[in-house]
Formats: structure tokens, C-alpha cells, sequence
């Protein structure tokens, strides 16, 4: 084994508290890094369901605790995208409300369009964190330098992931993400923003 193999392997077995749970060092290592957060939509900012009216509406259910998470890493200076394999009205005017700046709608295969995103920020994999639940999901998760499963992700996403939040999507995952890189970055005790 190299040496450095042997301090990844260090970092890995070390804890560190968080709010939410005991974390290795090599994820906070990771977390310490990141300029964009990435998000998957359905199952990760709302709990998977989808609601359908008799005349076609669709109702989202959205976690205040989430809404604030991302206004403070924002405020933080760590951006913000969501890509989503469906179009809907209700999710842009929420992300637009929590000034999430790269709203993706329609990509079903969503590798591609995180690809666009790193190059259109000039960033490198290693600054990305992705955080998704599902199959559609896994491409992303392996191309990041962080790559985030929620607790109730499907087991093959959950299996790959570098990390899989204490707190199941649509209940605070997201904040909890948010609270993580925070934590890392030595941000959140100053963290800002408003629950909406």
C-alpha cells in the first residue's frame, strides 16, 4: 500500500460528530471541497410522491427545513442546481424562490447535463456533490467528488454512494447535505437565510 493510500484509509476510519451522526473524516475531507451542489428533485427535495388532481394538477409537498438549507449554503458561497427527469411549474418556482440559479428540467438521462453544468461553471468533479435516490440517479453520484444517497434511496444507489443522509428525502436530507458541506467548510455557525 502507498503511503497515501494508507492516510485515505486514515480518513475513512476516523469519525466526526455532525448534527445528524457520526461521519468519517474522508467525507468531511470531501464535503470541505465543494462548490456546487447538485439535486435530484423527486424522492430527494419532496418524499417521492406525486399528487394528481381530477383535472391534472400536480401537488408537491416541499420541507421548509430543505428551503432553508439551501438559501444558507447559498449565502455560504457553495451554488446550487437541481436536475430532474420531469418538467414541472411547481419545482421552478420553488427553486426560483430559494435562488437556485440552474434549474434542469426534462433530462432524463442526467449525466450528460451535469457534464454542461461542470464545464459551463469550470469546475472539477471533485467540487461537485450530487445528491439523489434513485437509479436515474447513479451515473451522477459515480462522477462526483461527493456523491449522496438519501436514506430511502433505492439499495443500489444507496450501495454506490460515498454517503447516505441520517434523514429520509423530503423530510430535511437536503438541509442535512447543506449543513454537512457547511460544517466542512467551517460556514455554518454563521449560516443565514429564511425557512420558505
Amino acid at each position: 500500500m502507498s503511503a497515501n493510500h494508507n492516510s485515505n484509509l486514515n480518513l475513512s476510519l476516523n469519525k466526526t460528530k455532525t448534527l445528524y451522526g457520526d461521519i468519517s473524516q474522508g467525507i468531511l475531507h470531501s464535503a470541505k471541497k465543494i462548490k456546487l451542489l447538485v439535486c435530484d428533485v423527486d424522492g430527494v427535495f419532496s418524499d417521492g410522491r406525486i399528487y394528481l388532481g381530477n383535472n391534472e394538477e400536480e401537488l408537491k409537498a416541499f420541507h421548509t427545513k430543505d428551503g432553508f438549507g439551501i438559501k444558507a449554503l447559498g449565502s455560504s458561497g457553495v451554488a446550487v442546481a437541481i436536475i430532474t427527469g420531469r418538467r414541472s411549474t411547481i419545482v421552478a418556482n420553488r427553486m426560483s424562490a430559494l435562488n437556485v440559479k440552474h434549474i434542469i428540467q426534462g433530462q432524463e438521462d442526467k449525466l450528460p447535463a451535469l457534464i454542461d453544468l461542470t464545464k459551463q461553471l469550470e469546475l472539477t468533479s471533485d467540487e461537485i456533490a450530487y445528491i439523489g435516490d434513485d437509479i436515474p440517479d447513479l451515473a451522477c453520484i459515480l462522477h462526483v467528488g461527493l456523491g449522496i444517497a438519501v436514506q430511502d434511496a433505492h439499495p443500489a444507489v444507496a450501495k454506490k454512494a460515498d454517503y447516505t443522509t441520517f434523514i429520509r428525502g423530503g423530510f430535511g436530507a437536503v438541509r442535512e447535505v447543506c449543513d454537512l458541506i457547511m460544517q466542512a467548510q467551517g460556514t455554518l455557525e454563521n449560516a443565514s437565510g429564511a425557512s420558505v
